[in-house]
């Protein structure tokens, strides 16, 4: 038997961020399956003014998770000869393609390349978000045109795969939903060990990951002011929108002996410790798709506070491991601050957290992906 060549095409270290890690994490699971994979990978991604953070680690001698062997860095945003030479070469060299969509701003980059691989060879395209959260008008017409073109796409919510369908206007387009499948060890649990610190009241709530609008945070200050006047907040990750606007939403609202911001990337081996200082992860999303922030801090120990959107809305189980509340909802962000402090509804919450099992994930992941490939579900092909 003669393995299955898949190339995925993504973004993989020294690129930081969930989708970077978890592009790695599913060109290691392909291999350990027995496909024989290349990860084909960007050495200049997109232009540093489109990308408001910091697009690759601090440190590129330390990745944040194992990096795969048989990693390449040929494509350049600069480069469309890089674009053609990429698809002509995986044109023999590919049975199949996994094209990780990070953004709109890549898809000219990919129709090149997908012109040059040329349509014998199917493309599965891996949604993360169907559209970007502040979409454009430019957007939908680019996204439209790269999904019209693959052979299936996966997506990782019903939701997305509604958005997909829509603005493809084709119904019968072979899309696929499979759960975000963690780029994390999620049966590890990092500074949650039993004993008395766990039992710990830290009166600190975590607000973790990029701050953008649709993320609530200026909501989460709201509530945290209308909440119990004795919890305090770190905000930690990198800001999408001036820090100054927080930082006087914060003076005025009298809180600012209580909230930390911690603006910048956080590395991958400084979150267990900033896990390990909250209580809960708070999520006031006000819209969303595929999250594994739930994920994260359940391998952490913590239980989480999030609201009804995207995978949030299944993610905690509503006063098991955590709060379930209505998105947007002010009042009901501050009540669910108040009860998580409540005598003994925090430890309640804690022993109903569970890290989750990473591996049946990740195997309904890479089955729906060879689903989608049209080829055999096996990666072997005789």
């Amino acid at each position: 038997m003669v393995a299955t060549r898949v190339a995925v095409i993504g973004p993989t270290h020294p690129y930081k961020g969930g989708i970077a890690q978890h592009t790695t994490q599913l060109a290691h699971r392909m291999a350990a399956g027995g496909y024989d994979v290349e990860l084909v990978s960007w050495s200049e991604q997109y232009p540093a003014r489109l990308y408001p953070g910091q697009q690759r680690v601090a440190d590129t001698s330390k990745p944040e998770m194992p990096v795969f062997d048989r990693t390449s860095y040929p494509l350049s945003w600069r480069r469309p000869d890089s674009w053609v030479r990429t698809g002509r070469r995986l044109r023999t060299e590919a049975d199949w393609v996994v094209l990780v969509l990070v953004s709109p701003i890549q898809v000219p980059a990919y129709l090149v390349l997908l012109r040059a691989l040329g349509t014998s060879v199917p493309v599965v395209v891996l949604c993360h978000n169907v559209l970007p959260h502040e979409a454009s008008r430019v957007d939908r017409p680019l996204v439209r045109t790269i999904l019209r073109r693959a052979t299936g796409v996966l997506v990782h919510t019903a939701g997305e795969a509604d958005r997909a369908r829509e603005l493809m206007e084709i119904r019968t387009k072979n899309i696929k939903v499979a759960p975000l499948a963690p780029f994390f060890d999620g049966s590890r649990v990092d500074g949650s060990e039993e004993g008395d610190d766990c039992a710990q009241v830290r009166h600190r709530l975590l607000f973790f990951g990029l701050v953008r609008p649709y993320k609530g945070l200026d909501l989460l200050l709201e509530a945290l002011a209308k909440g119990p006047p004795d919890v305090s907040l770190t905000v930690a990750g990198e800001f999408w929108t001036p820090v100054a606007e927080f930082q006087a939403q914060i003076v005025t609202l009298g809180l600012g002996d209580r909230v930390e911001l911690r603006p910048g990337y956080v590395a991958a081996h400084d979150i267990a410790d900033l896990f390990a200082a909250a209580d809960a992860l708070v999520l006031p999303y006000r819209s969303g798709t595929a999250s594994q922030q739930v994920e994260l801090a359940f391998a952490h120990g913590l239980p989480v506070i999030a609201t009804q959107v995207g995978s949030l809305a299944t993610a905690v189980d509503h006063e098991v491991d955590g709060l379930s509340i209505p998105a947007g909802d002010l009042e009901a962000l501050a009540e669910a601050l108040r009860q998580l402090y409540e005598p003994g509804v925090l430890a309640r919450l804690r022993a109903g957290v569970h890290p989750i099992s990473a591996d049946p994930i990740w195997d309904r992941y890479l089955t729906t992906l060879a689903e989608l490939s049209g080829t055999a579900a096996g990666p072997a092909a005789g």
